[in-house]
């Protein structure tokens, strides 16, 4: 069984990846925004998939006079987004079901 914080850790990363995979030219502030999280720890995590190889950056040109950079999924994080995909669809299933049966129980109780 894992920790709360291991399945936090993989549903942001997971959450990460798959707004760079549809999205790699995204800023960091952009990013960080949709996610809900500091600019600061969105630099952390981009870190951490950067050093496990799941993630790399490539400078563009966005015009003359700024670079831009798209985080771009490795073979390896096309491989483990998929991974941690499946990790969170049965995470989530599991939440889901366990709220359901939460909320028939509570509908018994008040009506009953």
């Amino acid at each position: 069984m894992t920790s709360r914080q291991t399945n936090q850790q993989e549903d942001t990363y997971f959450r990460v990846m798959h707004i760079l995979h549809k999205s790699p030219d995204i800023t960091q502030r952009e990013l960080a925004e949709k996610l809900g999280v500091s600019v600061g720890g969105l630099n952390y995590c981009l870190k951490a998939l950067i050093e496990k190889g799941w993630v790399k950056i490539q400078n563009f040109s966005n015009n003359k006079n700024k670079l831009g950079y798209a985080y771009l999924l490795t073979p390896t994080g096309i491989v483990q987004k998929a991974s941690l995909t499946n990790s969170f669809l049965q995470r989530k299933m599991e939440e889901y079901e366990a709220l359901k049966q939460e909320i028939k129980q509570m509908k018994q109780e008040f009506n009953g």
